[in-house]
């Protein structure tokens, strides 16, 4: 059985309806409630994404799917749901009007998470009756095959809360990192908002094209990343003297003008025409659509690599499975 049994998504864009697509995947059912009269084709576009995505990804027999059933009001949408997702605009007066909606007609005991990007839960929390439920829970597109998930509480986030979170989201095939003191855009964005003002000014200096910086990264050190991260891939790099050594080589490089880390380019009609036009050459002659089915083949093939090293993402990929195939068993027994 699902660990929980029903959940709500308020905000039915590519995040919202990433949810939608994994939630529904592990035969949660979902409640949906988004203003826009297109909500219902944006995320039948994700779906169907998903659903091949999954076909590919999981060797196990996979859980029923939820069903998913939309509302015209927050009211209809959080009635008994146990997990409350808020993936509405990045606007904190937006909401905080969602959070007076939601706490008006959730049960007591509904957990609500924020998939913002940036915004501290404690500014999420400012208005609401009981702060202690909510935490931001910022996942990484696309939600239904990623599976980082940063869990961030306020200055009144319960640990009860958390821990909660926890459970839900590592059942349901995710890796949630504690992010353990509060700050703007967490961890994981911080990291990409440093490559990409970098970036930024290295296609703008003339150094580099759009295609030649994301060749940099996808033949070289994103391959590294993709299973080591950061700290480790440095470490190996120091050799048997390990980070030690590599710190004592490279440290002093920190303060050689190699980066312009802090030093942005202004932000003008001239830089968005360089950048996008640059794009489109490089990537325009694809759909969205079809880069998405490229990105997520790729994703799948790299956490099938890495669980047969039962490694990184492919290890928790390799505990979903397990969770599914003790799902399936349990379901066997029952009947």
């Amino acid at each position: 059985m699902p660990i929980i049994s029903k959940a709500a998504v308020i905000g039915g864009g590519v995040i919202g309806a990433g949810w939608v697509a994994r939630l529904i995947e592990n035969g949660i059912n979902v409640a949906v409630y988004d203003p826009a009269p297109d909500a219902t084709e944006k995320v039948d576009a994700v779906l169907k994404n998903s659903r091949y995505a999954y076909s590919k990804l999981i060797s196990v027999t996979r859980t029923s799917e939820g069903l998913i059933t939309y509302f015209d009001s927050t009211e209809g949408a959080v009635h008994n749901a146990e997990l409350i997702i808020e993936s509405v605009p990045e606007r904190l007066d937006i909401k905080h009007s969602v959070y007076v909606e939601i706490e008006k007609f959730a049960t007591k005991s509904a957990l609500i998470a924020s998939s913002t990007s940036g915004i501290m839960p404690s500014d999420l929390q400012a208005n609401m009756q009981n702060p202690e439920r909510l935490l931001v829970a910022h996942p990484f597109n696309p939600v239904y095959l990623l599976p980082l998930v940063e869990l961030v509480g306020g200055k009144k986030t319960s640990i009860e809360t958390i821990e909660r979170a926890k459970e839900i989201y590592v059942a349901i095939g995710m890796h949630p990192l504690h992010v353990k003191k509060e700050i703007e855009a967490f961890i994981a964005d911080r990291l990409l908002e440093a490559v990409w003002r970098e970036s930024l000014w290295l296609v703008k200096d003339g150094i580099a094209t759009t295609q030649d910086v994301d060749d940099a990264v996808r033949f070289g050190f994103g391959l590294r990343y993709a299973q080591m991260g950061v700290f480790d891939t440095y470490r190996v790099a120091g050799g048997e003297a390990g980070m030690r050594h590599f710190m004592a080589q490279f440290g002093p490089c920190l303060k050689w003008p190699w980066t312009k880390l802090m030093n942005v380019p202004e932000f003008n009609d001239e830089l968005v025409d360089l950048i996008a036009g640059q794009s489109d050459e490089q990537s325009g002659h694809m759909t969205i659509r079809e880069m998405e089915r490229i990105r997520d083949d790729n994703l799948i093939a790299i956490m099938h690599g890495l669980k047969g090293n039962d490694w990184g993402a492919g290890k928790t990929l390799s505990h979903y499975e397990k969770q599914l195939i003790d799902q399936s068993l349990s379901a066997a027994n029952d009947d």
